[in-house]
């Protein structure tokens, strides 16, 4: 898994990164702090050339390829942030890439991924999954003779990758706590190894999305297994399967794994946004969303969430208000089945509904006959624990009625 010399090396990508990289800023949150009653600090990978963590990894690697691997191209599969760190070092290096990224990835990312790569890239979106891109990226170099550059199972990329590690320490020597997100297991591996081999009793912790806990499995099953599907809303997260190498060091590093939903997350953005003033995409606020799952843990502890990438597509905002209020409690779908007597729906809205709530969707489901049959109605509330009366009150007034979010297929269908 690693030899004596794996520190140095991490050095050594540090220092051929410099004059390509920032040096992230280590950022002190106050707000956190306080919530938290430690001493919280952001590692501002948001703030990196390419907004992630992923160039560092990138470049150390293509830096490292023969001269006549270099002059062939090389090429890759990513569902944004490692295309941009790769696009950035070609154009750095003067060489030619071929990105292969799977087809729902944010339009954001694809034209960053283009904007860094200035005319020395060409893209080909494949497949749903970064796992089936990477199947065809992998083919692709093979049969074109191009070096493939791995987003995170190898070990010039994890030891880029350990350059936010040495960083952290640089930065704040007494480091207690770090917390990391985990996708494919890179940054957690070359991170992790320098950390722990700088100051052995220091807790690391890695965070995976709930929908995607691919090296949760792993660990359970006793080496990589492949998750038969994935939720790809957390998409700088999403793999179906860690990395051998990856799953190697992790297993060894780790002190703690914990999944984190995907509504927490997309709260989290939001405050990080609204509170902070920091952009940050879903893989980004991962380390952050986590605190709360760790309070007891970190308490009176010099912390550091790593904040691991900034390209958030404004579009997707939307999805991301909606999620974090239906994991706060506070939307909520029914379907109602109004009864057929004179002035229902506005008994609905003036004695049913709370004076703080609000009917923020409401569409008859049939298509003909609409006005007799049931409605899809959303509702925003103000308080969470306003939910029991608002039940209670639908009850009280004889609506039938039927709750959708806890009813996955039928939430899914229709919302």
């Amino acid at each position: 898994m690693s030899t004596p010399s794996m520190k140095q090396a991490i050095t050594a990508a540090y220092e051929q990164l410099k004059g390509v990289v920032n040096h992230t800023p280590l950022q002190y949150s106050q707000r956190l702090s306080e919530k938290y009653q430690a001493a919280i600090y952001l590692k501002r990978e948001d703030l990196q050339v390419v907004r992630s963590y992923k160039l560092r990894g990138a470049f150390n690697k293509i830096s490292n390829l023969s001269a006549s691997e270099r002059e062939k191209g090389v090429v890759c599969a990513s569902a944004g942030n490692h295309a941009q760190g790769v696009a950035y070092s070609c154009k750095k290096l003067g060489i030619k890439g071929v990105i292969f990224m799977p087809g729902p990835t944010p339009k954001q990312k694809i034209d960053q991924t283009v904007m860094f790569g200035e005319g020395h890239i060409d893209i080909v979106l494949h497949g749903d999954t970064f796992d089936d891109c990477q199947e065809a990226a992998i083919a692709y170099s093979t049969e074109q003779r191009m070096a493939f550059i791995p987003p995170f199972d190898d070990s010039a990329i994890i030891e880029g990758q350990g350059t936010v590690g040495l960083e952290i320490l640089q930065d704040l020597p007494d480091t207690a706590v770090v917390i990391m997100p985990i996708g494919g297991g890179g940054l957690a591996s070359g991170t992790g190894y320098y950390l722990r081999h700088s100051i052995p009793d220091i807790k690391l912790f890695g965070v995976e999305p709930e929908g995607a806990p691919s090296m949760k499995a792993a660990l359970e099953h006793g080496g990589p297994i492949t998750l038969a599907d994935i939720n790809r809303f957390v998409d700088g997260a999403a793999v179906k399967r860690v990395g051998k190498l990856t799953y190697r060091f992790c297993s060894d590093l780790l002190d703690d794994l914990r999944l984190i939903p995907e509504g927490k997350i997309c709260s989290t953005i939001l405050e990080l946004y609204n509170k902070d003033a920091i952009v940050a995409e879903p893989a980004g606020a991962l380390s952050v969303a986590a605190l709360d799952f760790y309070k007891e843990e970190i308490k009176g502890r010099n912390v550091v969430c790593i904040v691991s990438g900034g390209n958030n597509d404004i579009d997707r905002m939307s999805e991301i208000k909606e999620l974090s209020l239906l994991y706060e409690g506070l939307k909520h779908y029914f379907i109602v089945r109004f009864p057929q007597r004179p002035g229902a729906l506005k008994l609905f809205v003036n004695e049913v509904l709370g004076p703080h709530d609000d009917i923020t969707r409401f569409e008859f489901i049939k298509k003909t006959q609409r006005e007799r049959g049931p409605a899809l109605v959303g509702i925003e509330l103000r308080n969470a624990t306003d939910y029991a009366a608002l039940v209670q009150r639908m009850r009280q007034h004889r609506f039938d009625f039927k709750e959708v979010n806890s009813d996955q297929t039928l939430f899914e269908y229709l919302i």
